[in-house]
């Protein structure tokens, strides 16, 4: 969080375009680490100290939600988006504001090429017809059934011979819309088995019956969780550790 980009902190990238997003009225930085309050408050920004035993950014993002008037809506920006597109948020704002029956709201890219497919720290996630999550999944969904057959049975050949066929798959980009009530409610959920398989906390709302509106975001973003390794510009646990 606190690595110098052009002379400023990652964090303070995130900030800004947090700050950015013409839906926000109010931008909190949640974290138990006082560095990083003390960078983001010299720079004129709000943090909030929270506990070091949060398993997820969920669970921190809620103790700080504690504290908000009923009927907030909280946008969950993770702090290692430093050029996360302002208009993305809108979006995932106005698609909770719009839909009453929405618990969450989140966003996705488009998959463009079969590595990135295949990438298990890239999160994919499945859409219904009405542009509801079906399924999050770190492995590639869903299966090509037809296209897979006119390849012998292998769906990577057949996506690579139909490159097509990729404007089926979405990657999940990890930015979540709650209602203050639904995120209070969902962080004192006990951990599923699933949820704990994939390390992916959005499972255990789709099995405790939440319906989370997903819709494209206005760009591609970079998260930064890996320094210093191969492929480290694009590596993203999915735990949405904050």
């Amino acid at each position: 969080m606190l690595l110098p980009i052009a002379g400023k902190s990652l964090i303070l990238h995130t900030l800004d375009r947090a700050r950015s997003a013409k839906s926000v009225d109010r931008v909190i930085v949640a974290t138990d680490d006082e560095r990083i309050r003390d960078v983001v408050c010299g720079a004129g920004g709000e943090a909030v100290m929270t506990s070091r035993e949060h398993r997820s950014g969920s669970d921190r993002i809620a103790e700080v939600a504690e504290l908000l008037p009923k009927g907030t809506i909280i946008v969950n920006v993770q702090g290692d988006e430093p050029v996360i597109s302002p208009e993305t948020i809108d979006r995932a704002v106005d698609a909770l504001i719009q839909d009453d029956s929405a618990d969450i709201s989140t966003t996705f890219e488009p998959i463009t090429s079969l590595g990135e497919l295949l990438n298990g720290n890239n999160v994919k996630v499945v859409l219904g017809d009405r542009g509801y999550a079906v399924h999050f999944s770190r492995s590639p969904m869903p299966w090509p059934r037809e296209a897979s057959l006119r390849y012998g049975g292998d769906p990577n050949r057949a996506i690579r011979e139909e490159p097509d066929l990729l404007v089926n798959y979405r990657k999940h980009t990890g930015l979540y819309v709650y209602r203050r009530d639904y995120l209070l409610r969902f962080t004192k959920l006990p951990q599923t088995r699933l949820e704990q398989y994939e390390m992916l906390e959005q499972l255990r709302a789709l099995e405790n019956g939440a319906r989370i509106k997903v819709v494209e975001a206005a760009g591609r973003s970079i998260g930064v969780d890996l320094v210093g390794q191969p492929g480290a510009e694009r590596l993203s646990d999915g735990r949405g550790h904050r």
